[in-house]
């Protein structure tokens, strides 16, 4: 079997005092899933005078990075987003890829949330702690 890429199809998110939300990535970018969990530092001098590694590991929360649709018009996602980033309470979000992969995750929206009003995108960064599930 070929491995399959390509589009985000849906990101959703379950939130215990704002409700459930869908936003809909843009087709053809670029997306990123880091899955957390422990990573060894990569450092050329983490080695010792016998030559020995060091293995410096520390644990990294998990992420999805990726571009949305943005209507300003008839979708409030903007003004959504920003109650998601802002609330101390993390939602349940779901990610759903082109190749019928689902993933599901404990976090909330990081980084900088703005609207590109020229694209009519939002560049999207998801992260929570654990780790980041393949369900399906």
């Amino acid at each position: 079997m070929p491995a399959i890429g390509g589009d985000i199809l849906e990101v959703s998110c379950n939130h215990a005092t704002l409700g459930s939300v869908i936003f809909y990535p843009k087709a053809g970018e670029d997306s990123t899933i880091d899955p957390g969990g422990f990573r060894s530092s990569d450092e050329a001098n983490m080695i010792d005078g016998g030559g020995n590694m060091i293995d410096q590991m520390n644990r990294n929360r998990w992420s999805v990075e990726t571009v949305l649709s943005h209507d300003t018009v008839t979708k409030q996602d903007l003004d959504k987003l920003d109650q998601l980033a802002s609330s101390p309470v993390l939602g349940v979000w779901t990610v759903t890829h082109i190749s019928g992969t689902v993933y599901r995750g404990t976090g909330k929206p990081v980084g900088d949330v703005k609207s590109n009003l020229n694209e009519a995108t939002i560049q999207l960064k998801l992260s929570g702690g654990g780790k980041l599930k393949k369900i399906v």
